[in-house]
């Protein structure tokens, strides 16, 4: 996304059928409770998603946890909180908190030149020359690559046949990674912000300093560590699976394989839902992951906690500060961390997020953020694309909870 704009619900007593709530502690009040069911009883009602998991947590502790509406709205199969959601993107700060704990254990440096994991990994300005991309400049999306979804079709991407990790393209890492590199860069690598492919290029990365498979790699340094029994890269029981819709009137409509729709200034996105069923799909590091949201909320607690079990306490805080200093980041007033953005002016974000809170989202209808002043933690996985990731819905359950958790 060239500049992706960040984001990142009828009341329950009306359509119980399609709501399921979890007890939430006592220090909650209804009150606070009522008005983040709202946000999302309103997007449910209005037809916006289709169905959500939501999770807060506060200090330490979930003060709210939902499953709404629907994980498979044609079968009537209720939303569950152990539902399993294609994360797209929200696969990006797992992965790289991966690789941020190779780099804490001595096996991968920041500055490591990636062709030093992948010798043949050389795309190359305009020019004709071949410029050093580090591993750094893949974490903070400063390595001249981009995505093809984000380019005008027919340019070089999409000539050069390169997947963006969720689409229909059955290939290797390998083989997507010689296509990309055979493209020109964008720009040379560390002068500008462009989200990219540069998650799935850090995935090889992962590989290569691991010595194993990236979804072995990241189980044993990441997932198993914290107890994210549900995620990894293909879906563990296909019938937990939420079902993807896409932004559609009257009400959302189910995505077919391929689905395809027009993105940005003249690109297109398309996604393969059934790569989450496909164990021979590459490992996408930047869209591939299948997961819960406890399992997600796992993750960004431990690192908004101090890293452990599986990071340094100063390698944690590290994903959640600015570390692309002056560049132009994905949004007015919003820079970019290890893994996700980072708020520097909330006045310029327009948002009632303090600064130095950490976040992003997944095409597939998803949104997250972490406030580490307020020690908040929000994940919102939704099957309803793109709403539940910079629609409506993420801003008024984001409003919601700050209006409810003091």
């Amino acid at each position: 996304m060239r500049r992706v704009a960040l984001a990142a619900i009828a009341v329950a007593s009306l359509i119980p059928a399609l709501t399921q709530s979890a007890s939430a502690p006592a220090e909650l009040t209804g009150e606070a409770r009522a008005r983040i069911d709202g946000a999302i009883d309103r997007a449910i009602a209005e037809k916006r998603i289709v169905g959500a998991v939501v999770l807060v947590s506060h200090d330490g502790k979930v003060v709210y946890q939902r499953a709404a509406g629907l994980a498979d709205r044609e079968s009537k199969r209720p939303m569950q909180l152990d539902t399993t959601f294609r994360l797209a993107s929200v696969s990006k700060p797992i992965v790289s908190a991966a690789a941020l704990v190779l780099v804490d254990q001595g096996k991968l440096s920041l500055d490591d030149p990636v062709t030093k994991w992948l010798p043949d990994f050389r795309p190359k300005l305009a020019s004709g020359t071949a410029p050093t991309i580090t591993v750094r400049q893949l974490l903070t999306h400063t390595s001249g690559l981009s995505y093809k979804f984000a380019e005008k079709t027919g340019t070089a991407y999409y000539q050069a046949g390169v997947s963006d990790g969720f689409d229909e393209l059955r290939i290797s890492l390998d083989e997507n990674l010689r296509r990309l590199a055979s493209t020109p860069l964008f720009n040379k690598p560390g002068e500008a912000f462009r989200y990219s492919l540069s998650i799935d290029v850090l995935g090889a990365v992962v590989e290569k300093a691991a010595g194993k498979p990236l979804q072995q790699a990241v189980a044993d340094l990441v997932t198993q560590p914290l107890n994210m029994r549900d995620t990894g890269f293909s879906a563990k029981e296909p019938a937990r699976l939420a079902v993807p819709y896409h932004d559609a009137k009257p009400a959302p409509a189910p995505m077919s394989d391929p689905y395809s729709m027009p993105f940005g200034e003249g690109g297109r996105m398309t996604y393969s839902p059934s790569r989450a069923l496909d164990a021979k799909a590459y490992p996408s590091g930047g869209a591939g992951m299948v997961g819960t949201a406890p399992d997600v909320m796992r993750l960004l607690e431990a690192v908004r906690a101090g890293g452990k079990p599986i990071l340094k306490e100063a390698t944690a805080a590290s994903m959640m500060r600015n570390q692309i200093g002056s560049l132009m980041g994905p949004g007015p007033g919003v820079a970019f961390g290890f893994g996700g953005a980072v708020v520097v002016d909330p006045a310029a974000a327009q948002s009632p997020q303090s600064a130095g809170t950490w976040q992003w989202g997944g095409v597939y209808g998803h949104s997250w953020f972490v406030d580490p002043a307020k020690k908040l933690t929000v994940v919102a996985l939704t099957n309803t694309a793109l709403e539940g990731m910079w629609g409506k819905f993420t801003t008024d359950v984001r409003d919601a909870v700050y209006e409810s958790v003091q």
